[in-house]
C-alpha cells in the first residue's frame, strides 16, 4: 500500500530496503508535515547506507524543528495568560477560577513548568521566546515550521531583537531570513548581532552602556573541588584581558602543562602573585587584540558595527575605544567592493608571510570548517590546493586565495581522511566541503559590508 504526501513524495510501510536511501533523500527536501512524520518509522537506520543515514538524520532534525514550531505556537497562546493582574482584588464568588489562575494570578509559567518538567526560569524563557516569535517574527517561525532552521536559531532572533521596536526587529529579520537556512547557530548569532548594530546603532549603544553599568564578577562552585571564576564586562576589555593572559601563559615555556592549564594559572598569577609582589622574570610576548572596522566608522562619520576577533560584531564606541587606545597599531586592509571580502596578493612560498597570515586570519576569523568556531588565530593556515614543493610556480600558491584557517582537528581531517575534500570559491570565499557520504557543506567567511 502506497500513499503520496503533500510534497509529492511517495512512501509505503513495505518499502524495499534498497530504495530507502533514495526515499530518505527525497524526504530531506520536503517540508515536514503530518504525512511525512508518519513515514519516519520506516527509515530504519540498519537498512540505510552511510549516506542514507545522514539524509535520514536531517529528515528527523527537520521534523524536530516542525514540532518545536508547533510547541512555539501553543506556548505563544499560553503566554497570553502571563500579562499579570490588572488589579489586586480577590476573585468574586462564581468567577471561573481556571481563568483567574491562568490570567490574573499569572500561573502559566508554573503550569508550563509542571507540564514539561522544566525549571520555572526555563519555562518563562520558552514562553517569552514563543511570544516574541509568534508576535514579531512570523518569517522566522515559518522557517522553523518548514524545518529550514533550528529552534536555537529562532531563539537567537527572538532574544537578540527583543529590545528593538517592532518595526526595527522586522527590518533585522527581513535582512537575514534568506541567509539563516544556510547558517549554523553561531553564524546566525553573529549575523543578527551585526544587523542589530547596523539598523539601530543608537539603541545598541544605549543597551551596551546599560550592560556596562551591570558589569560584575561571577564565581560558581563546580564538581570535584573546582570553581568557575570570571567577570561580565565590556567585550573589548575581555579581549584585551584574554590576550594578556595568553601572552603571560606563553612565557611559562615547555614545562609539561597544557596551554589551557597555563592560561588558568596565568590568570591566577596575574591577579594574586603580581599583587603580592612576587618577582616577574619571565619575558612576555605583546598582547594583540584584532578589531576590523570601516574607516568611516573609525572616523565617526558612521556608527555601524566593527568586528572584534573572537567575539563578533561590537558597537562603534567599543571599536573606537580599542582603536584609539595608547599603543594601538593600525593596518590597512583592502576590501573587494562586490563581495565585501578582503583582497591582497602575496608571494608563492610555502610558509605564509606575516602579512599574508594576518590577512587570512582577519578575513576568515574562524576555522573554515562549516560547524567550527575555533578562532582563526588558533588555527593552522592550510593550503586548499596542495603546495608543490618541487615546482611552487605550478600549483598550490601561498596566497590568501589558496589559504584557509583550519583547527588542528579539521586540518587533520582534510589532510589525512580519504573521504573528506574541500575546495574554495575565490570569488565568494566560500569553502565547499564534501563528506565521505557525498554530501556537501558550505562555509562562507564574514563579509565587511552587507
Amino acid at each position: 500500500m502506497s500513499e503520496v504526501v503533500s510534497g509529492g513524495v511517495p512512501f509505503s510501510t513495505g518499502v524495499a530496503a534498497e530504495s530507502l536511501d533514495a526515499w530518505a533523500a527525497l524526504l530531506r527536501e520536503q517540508a515536514p508535515c503530518g504525512e511525512t512524520a508518519g513515514a519516519l518509522d520506516d527509515l530504519q537506520g540498519e537498512l540505510l547506507s552511510p549516506r542514507g543515514r545522514i539524509d535520514a538524520l536531517a529528515v528527523v532534525e527537520r521534523h524536530l524543528a516542525w514540532l518545536q514550531a508547533k510547541q512555539v505556537e501553543l506556548l505563544a497562546l499560553i503566554s497570553g495568560h502571563t500579562e499579570g493582574p490588572s488589579h489586586g482584588d480577590v476573585p468574586a464568588v462564581g468567577v471561573d477560577i481556571d481563568a483567574v489562575f491562568l490570567g490574573e494570578w499569572d500561573c502559566a509559567v508554573e503550569e508550563v513548568a509542571c507540564a514539561l518538567k522544566l525549571a520555572n526560569s526555563t519555562a518563562a524563557q520558552r514562553l517569552e521566546t514563543a511570544r516574541l516569535l509568534a508576535g514579531r517574527h512570523p518569517a522566522t517561525l515559518g522557517l522553523l515550521a518548514d524545518g529550514e532552521i533550528s529552534y536555537q536559531q529562532a531563539r537567537i532572533v527572538a532574544e537578540q531583537c527583543a529590545g528593538l521596536a517592532v518595526e526595527v526587529a522586522g527590518e533585522v529579520e527581513r535582512a537575514l531570513v534568506e541567509k539563516m537556512p544556510q547558517q549554523a547557530a553561531g553564524q546566525t548569532r553573529a549575523a543578527v548581532r551585526r544587523q542589530v548594530l547596523r539598523v539601530d546603532p543608537e539603541g545598541a549603544e544605549g543597551r551596551h552602556q546599560q550592560r556596562v553599568r551591570e558589569r560584575k564578577l561571577l564565581s560558581y562552585p563546580q564538581e570535584d573541588g573546582m570553581a568557575l571564576f570570571g567577570a561580565v564586562l565590556p567585550a573589548q576589555r575581555a579581549a584585551v584581558m584574554e590576550q594578556v593572559v595568553e601572552a603571560y601563559a606563553v612565557g611559562y615555556g615547555d614545562d609539561g602543562r597544557t596551554l589551557d592549564q597555563k592560561r588558568a594559572d596565568a590568570l591566577y598569577d596575574l591577579v594574586v602573585e603580581q599583587r603580592s609582589g612576587a618577582p616577574e622574570t619571565r619575558s612576555r610576548a605583546a598582547a594583540v587584540v584584532h578589531v576590523t572596522v570601516p574607516i568611516d566608522v573609525l572616523m565617526g562619520v558612521d556608527d555601524g558595527p566593527g568586528e572584534l576577533k573572537g567575539y563578533g560584531p561590537v558597537t562603534a564606541s567599543q571599536v573606537r575605544d580599542l582603536a584609539f587606545a595608547a599603543g594601538t597599531v593600525w593596518r590597512r586592509l583592502l576590501v573587494q567592493p562586490a563581495s565585501g571580502l578582503l583582497v591582497k596578493s602575496d608571494p608563492t612560498t610555502y610558509k605564509p608571510t606575516a602579512e599574508t597570515a594576518r590577512h587570512v586570519i582577519a578575513r576568515d576569523q574562524y576555522c573554515a570548517f562549516p560547524s567550527c568556531r575555533m578562532p582563526a588565530s588558533r588555527c593552522d593556515l592550510d593550503h586548499v590546493r596542495a603546495f608543490d614543493h618541487a615546482r611552487p610556480e605550478l600549483g598550490g600558491p601561498t596566497t590568501p586565495e589558496n589559504l584557509q584557517p583550519l583547527c588542528r582537528r579539521h586540518h587533520r581531517l582534510k589532510t589525512h581522511h580519504p573521504g573528506w575534500r574541500v575546495g574554495r570559491d575565490v570569488r565568494t570565499g566560500a569553502a565547499v566541503w564534501t563528506a565521505p557520504t557525498g554530501h556537501t557543506y558550505v562555509n562562507t567567511p564574514p563579509v565587511y559590508r552587507e
